[in-house]
């Protein structure tokens, strides 16, 4: 298996909600489709007469709870994840019926919901979450204009046929498991996060200085939506008729008298913050998906209003929480329609757990104890969104999630180190094979466990 050469920010991508593997993935697909067609002879484009956009697997079971077609229309409409207003796609949904011109080619060119067609759930293709785009002529034209079929793997990464390889370098320390870094820790005396940095600056050629402002910007994007979290109000989109939270829960963390009753609900409201924007289909960051995206933010918020650790600890702990996620994307999966929510939400807790032992100055073994134990106690949990909203069970699953993610750390700060007896590469494995044996029922689909026992009302 080669070396792990992901960037920090193609694991963290600030884009809209509220799921990464059918908003974010769905709406590149829409911005690469378009390149494709604008690079088309004009003959080609002069033929052409519409868009067919088809959804399958999860992608079409959960797409419209999901907003994976207003996504992928925006995409083609030449928005892209990090700038597409919120607004824009807000319009999208209010207007379905509204075709507009693509810019691209014949002015009758134009596009609307009625392109997007829901296939199937079950497929031959290789991934579960897919969407084929095609550029079509007349009724008795026999072939496309142009075709593309892509998967949307989760974390709002996309991958095609005879896509090109990204231009980057290889890793200064290269590494494919926990027990790898272990080593390059022990060889080099670097510690985890002087690794990850390195490791970022030969991948993407990029200064030392460039690295840390990114990782401001993301930090800054999460607490972003912490803060606009808390201060939102009233009903969640769509038929559930949910009710925020994050703001009663936060209030009401301030007259608790116990200490410890405090800091959870603290860690509670800022989970459910960034987790109702997320729902919202507001701007976050994919941590390491949309849909567990309120548990590092939690994390942060809550290290440094709570814990009072400064900024620089914070940002050494997000180097360990990418370790946590790289490692489980490489030799797993971290999309809920690969292997359940413990893919997503057991993830962001380990990355989370990781954080937090760093960001308090501890070194990899408890770094990775912690990650090891949070990701541990999620192993088996099915992704079964209630009417295929990224609402229910999911906003209070980042609470949790942020909740076990500070157990684990208390766990692992207290234990001794070598008494610890599961590694994180052995918790990754079981949740890869765990993935691997669930049900595609309990995958995304909204067919199973509590998207089928509780009412969609």
């Amino acid at each position: 298996m080669p070396a792990i050469d992901l960037s920090l920010f193609d694991l963290f991508k600030i884009g809209p909600g509220p799921s990464s593997s059918h908003t974010i993935g769905p709406m590149k697909a829409g911005c690469d489709f378009r390149r494709l067609v604008k690079a088309l002879p004009a003959e080609t484009l002069g033929r052409a007469e519409r868009l067919e956009i088809v959804l399958y697997g999860s992608l079409s079971a959960t797409g419209h709870g999901h907003g994976t077609d207003r996504a992928v229309l925006a995409g083609l409409l030449g928005q892209t994840p990090e700038h597409c207003p919120p607004a824009f796609l807000d319009e999208l949904a209010r207007t379905p019926e509204q075709r507009r011109p693509l810019g691209l080619g014949p002015d009758s060119l134009t596009l609307g919901a009625a392109d997007v067609v829901f296939g199937p759930l079950a497929h031959a293709f290789p991934s579960n979450n897919t969407l084929v785009i095609r550029l079509l002529g007349a009724a008795d034209t026999p072939n496309p204009l142009a075709e593309r079929e892509y998967a949307s793997v989760g974390g709002g990464f996309l991958h095609y046929a005879g896509q090109p390889a990204a231009a980057r370098g290889a890793p200064a320390h290269s590494y494919e498991t926990m027990a790898g870094l272990r080593r390059l820790v022990g060889r080099t005396g670097l510690e985890l996060p002087e690794i990850m940095l390195e490791n970022e600056m030969a991948i993407t050629g990029v200064s030392e200085t460039a690295v840390w402002a990114g990782l401001d910007a993301v930090l800054g994007a999460m607490d972003a939506a912490v803060t606009a979290g808390l201060a939102a109000e009233g009903l969640l989109p769509g038929p559930l008729g949910l009710s925020r939270k994050a703001g009663r829960i936060y209030k009401r963390s301030l007259s608790k008298r116990q200490p410890h009753e405090n800091a959870l609900a603290l860690l509670c409201a800022f989970a459910f913050a960034a987790a109702e924007e997320n729902a919202a289909g507001h701007v976050i960051v994919t941590a390491p998906t949309c849909g567990s995206a309120g548990i590092i933010p939690a994390t942060a918020r809550f290290l440094r209003e709570r814990q009072n650790v400064p900024e620089q600890s914070i940002r050494e702990g997000l180097l360990a929480a990418a370790a946590v996620g790289f490692l489980a994307k490489h030799n797993a999966t971290i999309a809920g329609a690969e292997g359940g929510c413990q893919a997503e939400i057991g993830v962001a807790s380990a990355m989370a757990a990781a954080m937090l032992a760093q960001a308090a100055g501890y070194g990899l073994h408890v770094v990775e104890n912690a990650a090891e134990t949070a990701l541990e106690h999620h192993l088996g949990m099915t992704c079964d969104p209630v009417g295929g909203f990224v609402q229910i069970p999911c906003i209070e699953r980042n609470a949790m999630g942020a909740v076990k993610a500070y157990t684990a750390y208390l766990i692992a700060a207290a234990e001794t180190p070598d008494h610890h007896k599961v590694g994180l590469d052995q918790a990754i494995e079981a949740m890869e094979a765990t993935g691997r044996d669930m049900h595609c029922k309990y995958k995304e689909t909204a067919q199973g466990g509590l998207a089928v026992s509780v009412p969609n009302c």
